[in-house]
């Protein structure tokens, strides 16, 4: 007894050690996304004001938007990295989905404040209102806002699929988001700057038509998350693989009442299966410890694995 208390004790430190060394690479990623973001923002300003471009300075205002995602999502890990206590038995990993949730709900107000801005001048355009012409240096801050967004959109990514983390991905999909508002504003203010005053409708046009995009993004983010958050059944691969487990598994004659959800980055599965009635209990035990290490090699050694054995009825021979 006192070796499995041992045995146990060493996986739970294993399974503490690697969240903490999954946060601290998914902090420092989102640490250096806020460092970036902080200069972008006090850049693009500083080219919006000067360079006379109120489509830069929105642009701004969707950079910062970026540096307070960012914020989020490095609470909103720690809390997760927690380890599971009396009041949360599962752990705190339902806090990176909330934290990836609610960067997509702010993917979806920055979409729509830059669909009804660039709306607003449109309409004010074919008003016969003159929109004002911006500067050259407001077209060289949406370009390097266009390279160093899509290079930290890159960069977030590796990291988000290395670890397995909803919200760095929905932050990495944030990023990119500024760099097609930055697109819409680079196409405007060039039209603007070689084609004259009057091509200045480009840039309200761009935008309007790049907030779609970011609206497609941000629905897919909020509702792969909020499903999550409403305990929604894991995809159907992993579903399939789980099933390919319980099937393949000496000793298990069927199985039924298999019930998947997700608990942050890791997966949870309940189940009911059946072994031979005449088996003690130490054989059934051993089966279901043989299914749990199998289900762990490939849904992660953090999941939650619940299995029931039940023996089978005479009447299923």
């Amino acid at each position: 007894m006192k070796g499995t208390g041992d045995t146990n004790k060493k996986a739970l430190f294993n399974l503490d050690e690697n969240e903490n060394t999954r946060y601290s690479k998914a902090a420092y990623v989102t640490k250096v996304a806020m460092v970036v973001n902080v200069l972008l923002t006090g850049f693009k300003f500083l080219a919006g004001i000067v360079g006379n471009s109120s489509a830069m300075v929105a642009d701004a205002v969707h950079s910062l938007s970026d540096f307070m995602t960012d914020i989020a999502v490095i609470v909103g890990l720690r809390v997760a990295k927690k380890p599971r206590d009396s009041t949360h038995n599962y752990g705190h990993g339902k806090i990176e989905t909330l934290a990836a949730t609610f960067i997509g709900l702010v993917l979806v107000i920055v979409a729509f404040g830059i669909f009804w801005s660039g709306l607003q001048k449109v309409f004010a355009f074919f008003r016969g209102e003159p929109l004002p012409a911006p500067s050259s240096i407001a077209f060289i801050a949406a370009v390097i806002s266009i390279v160093f967004k899509e290079w930290l959109y890159r960069y977030t990514m590796i990291y988000a699929k290395e670890l397995k983390s909803d919200a760095l991905i929905a932050n990495a999909w944030h990023h990119r988001s500024d760099a097609f508002s930055s697109i819409g504003t680079t196409i405007g203010i060039g039209g603007a700057i070689l084609l004259g005053g009057k091509w200045v409708v480009l840039d309200p046009i761009a935008a309007v038509i790049l907030s779609f995009f970011i609206f497609k993004v941000a629905f897919d983010i909020s509702y792969k998350n909020l499903n999550e958050l409403l305990e929604a059944s894991l995809d159907s691969e992993t579903y399939r693989d789980i099933e390919r487990v319980l099937n393949s598994t000496e000793g298990v004659l069927s199985f039924h009442e298999l019930k998947t959800r997700k608990i942050g980055n890791a997966v949870a599965a309940d189940v009911h299966i059946e072994v031979d009635r005449d088996l003690n209990i130490v054989d059934a035990h051993e089966i279901s410890t043989h299914i749990e290490k199998k289900l762990k090699s490939i849904c992660g050694s953090n999941g939650h694995f619940s299995i029931h054995v039940e023996p089978c009825s005479d009447s299923e021979y």
